[in-house]
């Protein structure tokens, strides 16, 4: 078996649409199955692809996408597990694309490019992300490698301890924080074509907008916790002085928030590979694009007036990022 999609749902009515959208990739039948987890705590109605079988459903009853998600991957049986959204789907040829840069790849995580569309399936952008390789700092930072779009070594998964409780992220953020985790560890590959097209909007979304902001934090404090995490960002960061400046802005981040939190042996630790980032950074600090990593939102009014005397020195010099 080589791939085991999950698809979570709440009882929407695109799930066919998800699960046909599957059940049609030219794809060897015998080697990809498609379990559905409801979580809804009611009955789906009957649909034709329910006769499948190439399809599972199991049932978690209204706990939540990270439980369903999870529930599923523990009775896939593929070398990969492919996580779709019940409003989403995938785009023709994509399985064959995933399997072929799969087998081309040792990377732990293998992704494709997406379309973004509304709520009434209008396209609003294509999106094909550049991150391969060690990518860690650029997913502390954030970038978003959808789960729709993506295909994850079963045994990464495992090792990483699949998606984490939603209440420990306070609520969200659970697909960057496992790219995260992911990352740290393992290398990613990609296709340079879309592979799946993505719902975006907060109409009937189960995902909460608002608290965003905190669940990326609680996220990116229990990334920085992992051992041996310095060096790997360090070595993402691949002598790029913007990224060496996000790596020093992170730290920095973490530092403030642990004082205001009173944790101070972790802030006091914080400050040390703050020092540590800014040391190995070198000759890079000299460079506008380091600095305008580090001046993020807490310095919002330095890098406005900054940033823009820095960038017009920067087009008036040959420097090199």
């Amino acid at each position: 078996m080589i791939c085991s999609t999950i698809i979570p749902t709440i009882g929407r009515s695109t799930l066919s649409r998800a699960v046909t959208s599957v059940l049609d990739q030219d794809f060897d039948r015998n080697k990809h199955e498609v379990i559905i987890v409801n979580d809804s705590g009611e009955s789906l109605p009957r649909e034709d692809w329910m006769a499948s079988e190439q399809v599972k459903i199991i049932h978690t009853d209204r706990h939540n996408r990270s439980v369903a998600r999870n529930s599923g991957a523990s009775i896939a049986r593929s070398m990969y597990l492919h996580f779709l959204d019940d409003d989403d789907w995938i785009l023709p040829g994509a399985f064959r694309s995933l399997w072929d840069q799969a087998k081309a790849s040792q990377a732990g995580w293998i992704y494709g490019g997406f379309h973004l569309v509304n709520t009434q399936g209008e396209l609003i952008k294509e999106i094909l992300p550049a991150e391969t390789g060690n990518c860690f700092i650029h997913m502390i930072a954030s970038e978003w490698i959808p789960l729709q779009a993506s295909w994850i070594n079963s045994k990464v998964f495992f090792d990483v301890g699949g998606f984490a409780n939603l209440h420990s992220l306070d609520g969200g953020y659970e697909d960057i924080d496992i790219s995260r985790l992911v990352a740290r560890y393992y290398d990613f590959a990609r296709l340079p074509e879309p592979v799946a097209v993505i719902r975006f909007g907060d109409i009937d979304s189960t995902t909460n907008y608002n608290d965003l902001v905190r669940q990326n934090r609680r996220s990116r404090e229990k990334c920085l916790d992992l051992p041996g995490t310095f060096s790997r960002l360090h070595a993402s960061a691949k002598n790029s002085a913007y990224w060496q400046g996000k790596i020093a802005y992170y730290y920095l981040a973490s530092f403030r928030w642990n004082i205001k939190q009173r944790r101070l042996t972790k802030a006091a630790s914080r400050a040390a590979y703050l020092l540590l980032a800014l040391a190995v950074s070198g000759p890079n600090m000299r460079f506008p694009f380091f600095w305008r990593g580090v001046w993020q939102p807490h310095f919002n009014l330095v890098r406005l007036s900054l940033g823009r005397l820095m960038e017009q020195a920067y087009q008036n010099t040959d420097w090199k990022n």
